[in-house]
């Protein structure tokens, strides 16, 4: 019996909550999809645990097998709503920061101080991830040379992803060891279960998605996604030569529109045709 790893991003992806509207039955049907035996969920976010869990209560969501949080740098099996993280995820990724903890990173960024940086809330930090709230006019190729410079004087490996919260006026500043990613732990978790690449896919919708997107695995792209985030992807891939990696949801299935779910769903019977049936199937499998 063949099993089907599907990652998906959560906000603006699964979660309906960007701009454009949600097909009503959209994640009844993803319920009914993730109650086979056949698939195995991961949900792959920027939030932290807490945060997820409050999704998934708020959201309905089927429960996942696998939570990859907090930008990649934590790995959770979760069995029966009991959350169990990875440690030797984290013992991987901390091979980047050497002997470093996160508050010795964070006394080696002292003097980014002068750039506005402001510490986020311990709940938005963990031993390998360190969030700064910023101007938001920064010029991010500006904040990446200061810090990455800065670390990599110390041979500290890192991975600093800057991005723009346009609702809340304010840059999000995110340090984390160079290996801690979506693609490198969706990457590290096939591996760790023995999944083939040719049965995982991955779903999202923005540009802190395309290094997952644009991989080499299969991949979706939601209706609801930013238009340059779907151009950016299809160049991307189309210097590889693998354009047929990622399939851009256009709504149509079951009478849905492709956005959020919808789209996931879509994608995801693109690529395992076999699928489609289990979405008004009996949820018994």
């Amino acid at each position: 019996m063949k099993t089907i790893l599907l990652c998906s991003d959560l906000d603006r992806t699964l979660i309906p909550n960007g701009e454009q509207p949600e097909s009503p039955k959209a994640r009844d049907y993803l319920s009914r999809l993730a109650s086979h035996r056949e698939i195995r969920l991961a949900y792959v976010s920027g939030r932290n645990k807490h945060l997820v869990e409050k999704a998934i209560a708020k959201y309905a969501l089927p429960e996942p097998e696998f939570v990859i949080g907090d930008v990649g740098s934590t790995l959770y099996r979760v069995e029966e709503s009991r959350w169990h993280l990875d440690k030797k995820w984290q013992e991987e990724i901390g091979q980047d920061w050497q002997d470093y903890g996160r508050n010795d990173v964070i006394k080696l960024l002292a003097d980014i101080n002068d750039m506005g940086f402001r510490l986020q809330e311990e709940a938005k930090q963990n031993s390998y991830k360190i969030s700064y709230y910023t101007d938001v006019e920064l010029e991010s190729n500006a904040v990446y040379d200061r810090v990455s410079s800065l670390l990599e004087q110390q041979d500290i490996h890192s991975n600093v992803i800057w991005s723009r919260d346009d609702a809340a006026q304010c840059g999000l500043l995110d340090i984390l060891p160079r290996r801690a990613n979506k693609l490198q732990a969706i990457r590290y978790l096939i591996g760790k279960e023995d999944i083939p690449e040719s049965n995982t896919v991955f779903a999202g919708d923005s540009g802190n998605d395309l290094d997952a997107l644009t991989s080499g695995l299969q991949a979706i792209l939601v209706k609801n996604s930013a238009a340059d985030v779907r151009r950016a992807a299809r160049e991307e891939l189309a210097s590889k030569g693998c354009t047929d990696c990622l399939y851009l949801a256009q709504g149509g299935l079951l009478g849905m529109n492709g956005n959020y779910a919808a789209g996931v769903l879509e994608g995801l019977v693109h690529f395992f045709p076999e699928t489609a049936h289990w979405l008004t199937a009996s949820r018994k499998s």
